[in-house]
């Protein structure tokens, strides 16, 4: 099987969960908020994240489907920060992936909801002993744990006011690196370490999986300050030019074109390095890094 079979296996699976998952049973008159959160969560996307927890806990020596719960879980939190991320009061944005966002399609009010809603299910699926009835209780909650850190205050959302403090003034390239190792990064490194946890990684792999998820994670958000400039915004599905717009610093705008893109292909090859050093099978790791460090969209 081909890396992108295996790609196209794990988003079908991860979709198909999603889909059965977010369902209007037992609602009495909270329909509109599951179409909300199906309408966002449904949308597409790379599922970059839950194909790196379920690759992860595979060459760890763990089943992919052990895993699945909280790779879900993990897309349902990603997509929760994009509704947000897209409010008149956040990027103020009217396309994700082609399509109208959730708060232009649903309203501002039902589109926060949407967003709450998803965060606090993404646990509820993370914690409920149907799905997690195989895993080691300790393990578990150690998954759970990773998610929580990552997504709040010292990870993704801790990014997200980094960003906002920084709008409208300068901010130099370290500064830069610590924001979006944290609003774009957090994610990723959780999706490594719960693949890595649920696996039985070693404490060694964990420590080289957690460096190719940040080092992968900071080539994705350079790729994506270049692709806001230099992207077709019918091939991203959204508005280029949000970043100049919005008054960001950006790492174009810190270090220049070329430079960026030198970096983003610098710190793919680190990423790729961490885990063939540790790890027997890498080879969808490294092709997916290296498509990402080459993606037009």
């Amino acid at each position: 099987m081909t890396w992108t079979h295996q790609l196209d296996a794990y988003i079908q699976q991860v979709e198909t969960f999603l889909s059965h998952y977010l369902q209007t049973d037992g609602c009495v008159g909270q329909e509109k908020i599951v179409e909300a959160m199906r309408y966002s969560a449904l949308a597409g996307g790379k599922r970059l994240r839950p194909a790196i927890t379920l690759e992860f806990c595979r060459i760890s020596g763990g089943k992919p489907e052990r895993a699945l719960p909280f790779a879900v879980a993990l897309e349902m939190i990603h997509t929760y920060s994009l509704i947000h991320d897209d409010l008149p009061c956040m990027d103020d944005d009217d396309l994700r992936r082609g399509q109208p966002t959730n708060h232009k399609v649903y309203g501002e009010a039902m589109a926060v909801l949407a967003g709450d809603a998803l965060l606090t299910q993404a646990f509820e699926l993370a914690s409920n002993p149907g799905y997690t009835a195989g895993l080691d209780a300790r393990v578990t909650l150690q998954a759970i744990h990773c998610l929580a850190q990552e997504a709040g205050v010292l990870g993704m959302i801790g990014g997200q006011v980094l960003d906002l403090q920084a709008e409208g003034q300068e901010i130099g390239a370290h500064a830069l690196i610590q924001l979006q190792e944290r609003k774009t990064g957090a994610l990723i490194r959780a999706a490594a370490q719960m693949g890595c946890l649920i696996g039985g990684a070693s404490e060694k792999q964990m420590q080289a999986a957690t460096q190719y998820a940040e080092q992968l994670g900071l080539a994705f958000q350079i790729q994506d300050d270049i692709l806001d400039i230099e992207g077709d915004e019918a091939t991203l599905g959204k508005p280029i030019g949000s970043d100049q717009a919005n008054e960001k610093s950006t790492f174009p705008s810190l270090l220049g074109l070329e430079a960026c893109h030198e970096k983003v292909h610098e710190l793919t090859n680190a990423a790729i390095a961490a885990i063939e050093a540790n790890f027997a099978d890498t080879d969808f790791l490294t092709s997916l890094a290296q498509s990402l460090a080459d993606r037009q969209k």
